[in-house]
C-alpha cells in the first residue's frame, strides 16, 4: 500500500491540527497521522485555553485563519479576562473548557476541512532523499510519499511516565510512546535533549466540600478568543479556590525519598514556572501555603482538575496529602498525578519559518521544539502548516516579526536563543507588548493572512469595518467640541475636574478617569453615532479608548520597533564564515556559525553576541 501527499502531519495535538488545518486551507493535500483517531485534539493537561500572553496568542491564531480560538470558544464553560485592573497591554482572555466537546469540536472542525485526510498509526521515520523530505514509514511499514513533513509529537518521543518509584514507557498514561524518530534524526545530525513535565491527580467532584473553598466565577459580562461570530457563553460554570497547608506539605515529604525527582530517576529539566508541588515544597520553604484551583472538567462530569497540584509522588502519599486540604477531606482520586519525561530538538537548529536547517521541507511544532502549553505548540503549528505549503509553492514564508506577533516573540526566542528548559510565553518577553494586546490582533495580522490566502474575505471586511469605524469615531471626537454645562455634570459625576471653557472632546476622553462608554451614553449625538456600528461597537469603542488614553506610550513603542527593525532588514548569508571575522568574539564566532541566523536583527538577539560584535558585522558587511 502507497499514499501520496503534498504534507504529512505528525502528531494529532493542538500543534499538528493547526498545521493540518492551515495547510489544507492553503490548498494543499495533508494527511494528519495519529496513533489514535479518539484523542485527537486532547487536552492532556488542564482543561483551560488562554492566560496571561497565551490568551494573546490565541488571540493571533485566530487573527491568522487558526482554529484554537473557535474550538475553544464552542467549548468554554467559562470566560475570564486576566488583568483588568491593569493596563489594556496586560489584558490576558483565558477559557475554562470542556475537556471532551474540546476535542469533538476540534475533530468535527478538521473533518469538515477540504484536503485534510486521517490515517491512525505511528510514524517512526521519515524518509529523506538528496537532503529533502520525500516521504514518512509508519510502524505498520506502510510507506506515504510526501513533499513535506511536519513532526508535532508533543511528549510521545522516548516518553517514559514516572509515579513515585514506579516508570513504565508511554505519551500519556494509557498510551504508548512513539520510538525511531529520535534515533533517525540524530543520525542525520540532529542534537536532541530531554525534557519533563507533568499533571496533577483527577478527582471525583462529588467528594469534595466546596463550602470549604472560595468560589472563582466568570466574567458578568463574558467575551471570547474569536473575531468570528462565535457566540459569548449565556450561562457559566464556576472554579474554586483552595490552599495547602503546613500538615500537607509534611505529608508530601515523607515521600520524597520516593520521589523520581529527589532521587535521580528524572533527568530531563521541568517547566520553571510551572512547578510540582513537591519542587514548590522544596523550592519556597519559607512559605506555608500554596494556591490550588479547583477546575471542572467539563458541562456534564464530575471530574476535577486540580491546577497548581502537579506531581510524581507515589499513589497513596498523594492521596493522603490531597486529604489534608481544606475541602478535600474525603478526596476520591480518579488517577494519579504523574511526571513524563521525552526527547526534544534544540530549536536554534530551526529556521524562523520552523524549517529544518538540515533537511529541506522538514518542519517541527511545538513541545518537540522545547516549548511547554496548548497555546505555544498551537501557534508554531499554525506558523509551520502555513510554511510547509508556502514552500511548496515556491512563495515568500510567512515569517512574523518581535513587533507584529506574540508568536514572532515566541518563534525569534526559540531560534536566537534556543531553550534548555520547557519554554512559557510571558508579557514579560515581549519588549512592545503595548502595540501585541490581545484587542489589536486582527488589525496587525488578518491583513498579512489574507494575502497569501489563509484568512477568509470575511474576516478581511470585519476588519476593515472595525478600522473605519474607529477612525470615524476618532475623528468625530477631534472635530468637535463641548461646552461646559454639557460635560461638567458628568466629569463632577467621573471624579474629574470641570472644565471652564469649550474642548475637543478628545481630550475629556483621553483622562484617566473617563469611561468612554459612561461618556458616549451622555453625549446623545455620539452615542448614536456609535451605534451604528452594529456588532462590533464594543470592539471599536475599547480600540478608540485606548488611543486615546495611551496614544504616547504606543507611539514610543512604535518608534522604538521600527527602529530596531532596521537590523531585521540587513540579511546575513546563511553559509557565512564567521570564523574569518577575526574581531568577533570567540564565543560570537561559535554562536554564529552554530545558529546561522539569517538577518542582523537575529544575530543582535543571540545570547553571548554583543552590541560590538554587530557593529563589526555591519563593517565587514560595509553597512
Amino acid at each position: 500500500m502507497k499514499l501520496n501527499y503534498d504534507i504529512v502531519v505528525v502528531g494529532a495535538g493542538h500543534a499538528g491540527n493547526e498545521a493540518a488545518a492551515a495547510a489544507a486551507n492553503l490548498k494543499k493535500k495533508v494527511l494528519l497521522i495519529t496513533m489514535d483517531m479518539a484523542k485527537i485534539g486532547q487536552m492532556s493537561c488542564n482543561p483551560a485555553m488562554g492566560g496571561v500572553a497565551k490568551g494573546q496568542i490565541i488571540r493571533e491564531i485566530d487573527a491568522i485563519g487558526g482554529y484554537s480560538g473557535i474550538v475553544s470558544d464552542r467549548s468554554a464553560i467559562q470566560f475570564r479576562m486576566l488583568n483588568i485592573s491593569k493596563g489594556p497591554a496586560m489584558w490576558s482572555p483565558r477559557t475554562q473548557n470542556d475537556r471532551m466537546r474540546f476535542a469533538e469540536e476540534w475533530r468535527g472542525m478538521l473533518e469538515q476541512t477540504h484536503g485534510v485526510d486521517f490515517w491512525q498509526d505511528m510514524v517512526k521515520g521519515i524518509i529523506v532523499e538528496k537532503g529533502r523530505i520525500a516521504g514518512v514509514i509508519t510502524s505498520m511499514g506502510i510507506e506515504i510519499r510526501c513533499e513535506a513533513v511536519v513532526l508535532t509529537n508533543g511528549t510521545f518521543l522516548n516518553g517514559i511516565i514516572h509515579i513515585g518509584e514506579k516508570q513504565f514507557g508511554g505519551g500519556r498514561l494509557g498510551e504508548p510512546r512513539a520510538e525511531g524518530i529520535t534515533e533517525q534524526l540524530i543520525s542525520l545530525g540532529f542534537r536532541s535533549g530531554r525534557m519533563k513535565t507533568g499533571t496533577p491527580p483527577r478527582i471525583d467532584g462529588r467528594s469534595l466540600d466546596y463550602s470549604e473553598m472560595t468560589e472563582q466565577p466568570g466574567d458578568i459580562i463574558p467575551g471570547k478568543f474569536s473575531y468570528t461570530d462565535t457566540q459569548p457563553l449565556q450561562k457559566q460554570r464556576s472554579c474554586w479556590i483552595t490552599y495547602t497547608n503546613e500538615a500537607v506539605h509534611t505529608m508530601l515529604q515523607e515521600g520524597f525519598e520516593k520521589s523520581p525527582m529527589f532521587t535521580g530517576r528524572i533527568q530531563g529539566l521541568g517547566p520553571r514556572y510551572c512547578p510540582s508541588i513537591e519542587d514548590k515544597v522544596t523550592r519556597f520553604a519559607d512559605k506555608d501555603r500554596h494556591q490550588l484551583f479547583v477546575e471542572p472538567e467539563g458541562w456534564n462530569t464530575i471530574e476535577i482538575y486540580v491546577n497548581g497540584f502537579s506531581t510524581s509522588l507515589p499513589e497513596d502519599v498523594q492521596q493522603k496529602a490531597l486529604r489534608l486540604i481544606p475541602g478535600f477531606r474525603h478526596a476520591k482520586m480518579f488517577r494519579p498525578g504523574y511526571a513524563i519525561e521525552y526527547d526534544y530538538f534544540p530549536p536554534d537548529q530551526l529556521k524562523h519559518t520552523l524549517e529544518s536547517k538540515e533537511i529541506a521541507n522538514l518542519f517541527l511544532a511545538g513541545q518537540i521544539n522545547g516549548t511547554t502549553g496548548y497555546e505555544e505548540a498551537a501557534c508554531q503549528g499554525l506558523i509551520a502548516g502555513m510554511n510547509a505549503a508556502l514552500n511548496l509553492d515556491e512563495k515568500a514564508p510567512f515569517v512574523l516579526s518581535r513587533s507584529e506577533a506574540y508568536i514572532g516573540v515566541l518563534i525569534d526566542d526559540l531560534i536566537t536563543k534556543g531553550t534548555e528548559e520547557p519554554y512559557r510565553m510571558f508579557t514579560s518577553r515581549a519588549e512592545y507588548r503595548t502595540l501585541l494586546r490581545q484587542d489589536n490582533a486582527d488589525e496587525r495580522l488578518t491583513h498579512r493572512s489574507h494575502t497569501i490566502g489563509l484568512a477568509s474575505d470575511e474576516r478581511l471586511q470585519r476588519v476593515i469595518e472595525k478600522q473605519t469605524g474607529k477612525e470615524d469615531i476618532l475623528r468625530y471626537l477631534e472635530k468637535n467640541s463641548v461646552s461646559p454645562d454639557e460635560i461638567n455634570p458628568f466629569l463632577e459625576q467621573s471624579g474629574s475636574s470641570p472644565i471652564q471653557q469649550k474642548v475637543k472632546i478628545h481630550s475629556i476622553a483621553g483622562r484617566p478617569h473617563v469611561d468612554l462608554l459612561g461618556l458616549f451614553h451622555h453625549l446623545p449625538e455620539i452615542n448614536e453615532k456609535s451605534g451604528q456600528l452594529g456588532s462590533i461597537r464594543e470592539e471599536v469603542l475599547q480600540q478608540v479608548e485606548i488611543q486615546l488614553k495611551y496614544a504616547g506610550y504606543l507611539q514610543k513603542e512604535k518608534e522604538l520597533a521600527d527602529k530596531l527593525g532596521r537590523l531585521d532588514h540587513v540579511p546575513l548569508p546563511l553559509n557565512f564564515d564567521y570564523g574569518k571575522v577575526t574581531n568577533l568574539s570567540i564565543e560570537a564566532r561559535q554562536k554564529l556559525s552554530s545558529i546561522r541566523p539569517e538577518s542582523l536583527g537575529q544575530a543582535s538577539r543571540i545570547s553571548g553576541v554583543n552590541p560590538s560584535d554587530i557593529a563589526v558585522l555591519m563593517v565587514y558587511l560595509g553597512r
